[in-house]
């Protein structure tokens, strides 16, 4: 009779971890999509990026970058692997870097925030009074909302705040600032001023709205269109404070956010009216990329913005 024989214990040997230095070095060369531009962020010499490509073929797999005319593109597998490997360094930065204590009174940090004039207008003042009173070392710099890309937030910008696209990317972290509505404001000596109301008046007057493409048409055309009722499309204004200005010096109404409407109106002679159709919300969120979530100094403006945004309305 054979003797059986029991299975040999489970091994506690792990499988050997890759070269951990290969990581910056990928998510450079993908980023890049050159050995010459993930030289020079590395600060190393294309020869020795070179080699590194090389080194990250034989354990990827891949080519990762092949030639393409006079320079180099990335393989489908590169392109597929870009998240992941931001995803992975950003993670391994932050388990390097703990959250740490941070002394705001000796903050030395500037921070570039990409917003828009709403924004500017309703919170850029009362955070510049926030920091000048917890952190006078800090300094914002707020860059223009346009058509950047989301993504921008791994360089250049530490803060998005306004209406975010969707989806994110998978690295970017977001949360709900609150949610606004709009009203209209018009000078204060307008006939009009004393308001309140009605579809039909509201329709009548001649409207200033904002849009950075000029289009004259919005949710609120076909609103009045449902009631049988169409507006006149005065002028269009890049910002809301030009909208402003614009209302003014007209008869006009201009349609903006009511956190601007409250803070015109505290400078400026403008009456603030409710506007008479049932509008949808505007959701205002803040994002930022993943290497920030966790550093203090961050953390501190990202809990600063949702303070100040709560006095205009709940997340």
């Amino acid at each position: 009779m054979q003797q059986s024989r029991s299975a040999p214990p489970p091994s506690d040997e792990r499988a050997p971890l890759p070269d951990m230095n290969l990581l910056p070095a990928l998510d450079a060369l993908l980023r890049a999509g050159s050995v010459a531009g993930a030289a020079a962020e590395l600060r190393v010499s294309p020869s020795a990026m070179s080699r590194t490509l090389g080194r990250l073929r034989r354990v990827v797999g891949d080519p990762l970058l092949v030639p393409s005319g006079r320079g180099l593109t990335l393989t489908p597998a590169a392109h597929a692997m870009r998240p992941g490997v931001q995803a992975a360094l950003a993670a391994a930065v932050a388990a390097l870097h703990p959250p740490r204590d941070v002394e705001l009174a000796t903050l030395e940090r500037e921070f570039r925030i990409r917003t828009n004039d709403g924004i500017a207008m309703s919170l850029g003042a009362p955070l510049l009074e926030l920091a000048a009173r917890e952190a006078p070392g800090v300094r914002l710099r707020l860059l223009p909302e346009g058509d950047e890309d989301p993504a921008d937030l791994r360089t250049h910008v530490d803060l998005d705040v306004g209406e975010l696209p969707e989806p994110l990317p998978h690295d970017v972290r977001s949360a709900i600032l609150h949610v606004h509505r709009y009203v209209a404001v018009a000078r204060a000596d307008a006939p009009f001023a004393r308001g309140p109301l009605t579809p039909e008046s509201f329709a009548s007057l001649p409207h200033i709205t904002v849009t950075r493409r000029g289009r004259t048409r919005s949710v609120v055309d076909d609103r009045l269109a449902e009631l049988g009722l169409k507006r006149d499309v005065l002028a269009t204004a890049p910002t809301y404070g030009a909208a402003c200005f614009f209302a003014l010096r007209t008869d006009a109404l201009a349609l903006v956010p009511v956190e601007v409407a409250t803070e015109a109106a505290r400078t400026m002679p403008l009456a603030v009216l409710e506007i008479p159709l049932d509008l949808p919300r505007v959701t205002a969120a803040q994002a930022w990329h993943v290497r920030l979530d966790s550093d203090p100094a961050h953390r501190w403006l990202r809990r600063s913005f949702a303070q100040l945004a709560a006095e205009f309305g709940p997340a």
